[in-house]
């Protein structure tokens, strides 16, 4: 079993940083807000805990001939020797996107099924994938 981590950089990284730094500008703002009235908190700690979970739950791991991946709540396993096309360097916008970066992977597997990936480095696991079903094609 191999892990590899998700690309974090973008957009994701900034939304983080917004929801932290929202509560502690009301603070600033009016004091008397959040120590009177604390459950004004409740819709903004909502947000942060999901993005919280999305940022450090993400990642992919080969294990028994499968790709697996995690993102939060998206879960799920393709198996490796449904694989068709990888394509490198592209960015998905709609469909499944358990991903937190631009220009990852578009695995396209079974007939019509694709799923956007980006790990951290994109080279090591087509490599990886390589190495279990050689029919793969890559496109760029």
């Amino acid at each position: 079993m191999k892990i590899y981590k998700a690309n974090k950089k973008g957009f994701i990284t900034y939304l983080l940083i917004a929801t932290v730094i929202l509560p502690i500008v009301i603070f600033i703002l009016d004091k008397n807000t959040l120590t009177e009235k604390t459950y004004v908190l409740l819709p903004l700690l909502s947000p942060l805990t999901i993005i919280f979970w999305i940022y450090f739950d993400t990642f992919y791991k080969i294990e028994n001939k499968e790709l697996i991946y995690h993102s939060g709540f998206i879960r799920g396993k393709i198996e490796i020797s449904s694989i068709k096309e990888i394509q490198k360097g592209k960015t998905m916008w709609s469909g499944i996107k358990p991903a937190l970066a631009r220009h990852g992977l578009i695995i396209k597997f079974n007939k019509y099924d694709e799923i956007y990936i980006a790990p951290e480095n994109n080279n090591e696991l087509i490599s990886d994938l390589l190495k279990l079903n050689s029919e793969i094609k890559i496109t760029e």
